[in-house]
């Protein structure tokens, strides 16, 4: 916990020591090198970094996706790799929204049946007036009995980060979700994201290999050869 300007912010996300090997001896390759950082409760931050920098193997770590070697990652302070595979599945459903730059919708459900796809994965009746709040905030109201195939792109991704809000999830993980849309849908993406943040308090996690993107943040980090390095701060963590 800690006091900013008088009021107080929780710590929603530490890691510790985190770190990913893959292979062994001279074929070794660290993904990411002893990452030590943590993010605010309804902050929005971008990790910037090229292609192979091990921005994505962080952001599948983050989110419960990819076991560390080792380190740790505390979600609203609960250790997670500490949980066996069925509890952090259940975790993760619950906690952890997840958008990827290419939208994997189910192509046979509607957009309503996609947004609460969800809520029904875990056994809950959704709310139909949270349906329709989504809805509108999304733009789709007129679209929820469409298929995937009858949207546009941006519409698609637009369905993914509602899929990934339904469930008010501790942290929203977003890897390259403009990456794969063109100027006026990625600007379009972006407002949503920062709307989601601003309005719901929803802390964003935003990977991206764009720095023009990373500047629309509350905060940067970058990431280089596996290493984490807050460029606010100038800090190596």
């Amino acid at each position: 916990m800690v006091k900013m300007g008088g009021n107080t912010t929780l710590e929603i996300l530490r890691t510790e020591h985190l770190s990913k090997r893959y292979g062994k001896g001279n074929n070794e390759v660290i993904a990411v090198n002893d990452a030590n950082f943590s993010v605010m409760q309804g902050e929005f931050v971008a990790i910037v970094g090229s292609s192979g920098s091990g921005k994505s193997t962080l952001m599948h770590m983050l989110g419960g996706v990819d076991r560390p070697t080792s380190g740790r990652v505390l979600i609203e302070d609960n250790d997670i790799y500490r949980m066996n595979d069925d509890r952090l599945a259940v975790f993760r459903r619950r906690q952890v929204g997840l958008i990827y730059q290419f939208y994997n919708l189910i192509p046979v459900l509607t957009v309503e049946e996609n947004l609460t796809l969800p809520c029904e994965l875990d056994g809950r009746t959704p709310d139909p007036d949270q349906v329709q709040e989504l809805a509108g905030l999304l733009g789709l109201k007129k679209r929820l009995k469409h298929l995937p195939n009858e949207l546009s792109g941006g519409q698609q991704q637009r369905v993914a980060i509602g899929r990934a809000l339904i469930t008010r999830p501790a942290i929203l993980l977003a890897d390259e979700p403009t990456g794969n849309l063109d100027t006026r849908a990625s600007s379009e993406i972006m407002q949503l994201l920062k709307v989601s943040n601003r309005r719901y308090r929803q802390t964003v996690i935003m990977i991206t290999h764009n720095p023009e993107l990373a500047k629309q943040a509350d905060r940067v980090l970058s990431i280089e050869d596996g290493v984490v390095s807050d460029r606010q701060r100038g800090e190596e963590q």
